[in-house]
This record gives C-alpha cells, structure tokens and sequence, in this order.
C-alpha cells in the first residue's frame, strides 16, 4: 500500500499548485459537463455527475464554475467527449494507463505515443496492461477525521473492503461498482470525503532506479499537461529518498 500511496502522492502533486489550478479546473469542469450529459443534471439523482462534484469541491473549485459546467451539459452546446483508455510501458518496463475525455480520437491517441516514446516508454494495445491493475473505488479522509481503528471499523460498516492510514490521511478502498453506496454510507456518518475516485491500483508495483524515476516523473507531469487527458496511474515503486531527491 506504502508504494501505491507514495505514486499516488506524485501523481497529484501537480494538481496541487497553483500554477496549474485553471487547468486542474478545467478539466474537472469537463468531468462534469460529461457526467451531467450522461445523465440527470442533479447529483442527487446521477451518482456520475455527484462524484465529479465532490471531486471538484475537493479541489476548491468555485461554485459557479461547477453550476456553469452543469448547465453548459443542459444548454445541449457541450462538446461530444469520448472516454478513452490507453496502455503502455513507461521507463523500466513501469505500467502506465492513461484515462482521457476526448473530443477527438486520433488526436490524443497520437499525442499520447509521441509522448511515451519521447520519455522512453512505448504505448501498446487496451488490454496490454490493464490485467496487472484492479478498478477499484478510493475514498480519501483527512487523518484528524479519526483514528486507523475508527476509520477501518467505518468503512468495514459501510461495505468498503480495507482502509489504509497514515500521518496524511485515511484511504479508505471499496470495489469499483459500490463506489456509490460506500461513500453514501460514509458521507452519513463522517462528513464529506475529501475526494471520491475510481482510481487503477495495481496488483504488484515495478521498483525504480534514480534515473528511470527521473524518466518516468517527465512522462507523467507531459501527459497530465495535455488538456486531453484526466489521469494517471501506474505501479511504479519509487523509494523515498529517491522521490525525495527528484522532487527537490
């Protein structure tokens, strides 16, 4: 778990700056306009679009960006987006599956290569790696929300299958399709969450030298610049202090 939580850890560190929250927003934004478009406009009633809104919440994004989201999906304007997955092999032979909304195919598919090529990587067919990671449900807490105990007798009451915790949060873990009725549960008895994800968790994790984690860091930060693209995920095991030194 310790080295899924460490690549989580790298995979959002770009969201949390300042100097990419317009394109971390914009992304949430299309999320959402997608959920909204796939169902009913109101989160009560479309588990989709609730998701996506929590998410954005948890990101700090204002209440009108969400609400114009919403009714640019109502207004029958909003772009057709196409969710697309790709596979491939990042630097030292690392899984890597990329999640994106796209509006055209060909476009991200080819931007996406040339980006796994240029950092040493290759991108292969759907299905090339997707067997070593399961789709699960992750739901975050902070830790002042309760103890490792509270927090794992919590999600056990709630239908969740584990929960992990350490100094920065609880992650609380539960199949992909009672993402749903597990956060319900949880939101009931402990608060608004602070983010709810359908997230890749690998089965094993590929551990990685300075330099291939180096590689693969430039792989991950140039395809989260791409507007195309929504996540990230691979089993890449980077030790900490190597993490620590790339990160300086």
């Amino acid at each position: 778990m310790a080295g899924h939580s460490q690549f989580k850890n790298i995979m959002h560190r770009k969201g949390k700056q300042d100097a990419v929250r317009s394109k971390v927003f914009s992304k949430l934004a299309r999320e959402i306009t997608v959920a909204a478009k796939s169902g009913l406009p109101d989160p009560t009633a479309n588990a989709a679009l609730r998701l996506a809104i929590q998410n954005a919440r948890a990101e700090n994004m204002p209440k009108d960006n969400i609400e114009r989201a919403i009714k640019k999906a109502m207004g029958g304007d909003a772009e057709n987006y196409d969710t697309v997955r790709y596979e491939g092999y990042g630097p030292g032979g690392v899984a890597v599956i990329v999640e994106a909304l796209t509006d055209n195919r060909n476009r991200t598919a080819s931007v996406v290569r040339s980006l796994f090529t240029k950092y040493g990587g290759n991108m292969g067919e759907t299905g090339s790696v997707a067997f070593m990671f399961t789709r699960v449900g992750e739901i975050a807490y902070p830790a002042a929300k309760g103890s490792a105990d509270q927090m794992l007798e919590a999600a056990i009451e709630a239908g969740a299958d584990d929960a992990a915790s350490d100094e920065t949060g609880h992650v609380i873990t539960c199949t992909f399709e009672a993402i749903g009725e597990v956060s319900q549960a949880l939101a009931a008895r402990l608060g608004d969450a602070d983010s709810v994800k359908v997230v890749w968790k690998p089965g094993t994790l590929t551990p990685l030298d300075e330099d291939k984690a180096a590689s693969l860091l430039k792989l991950v930060d140039a395809l989260d610049e791409d507007d195309d693209v929504q996540n990230v995920f691979s089993n890449a095991d980077i030790a900490e202090d190597i993490l620590a030194k790339l990160d300086a």
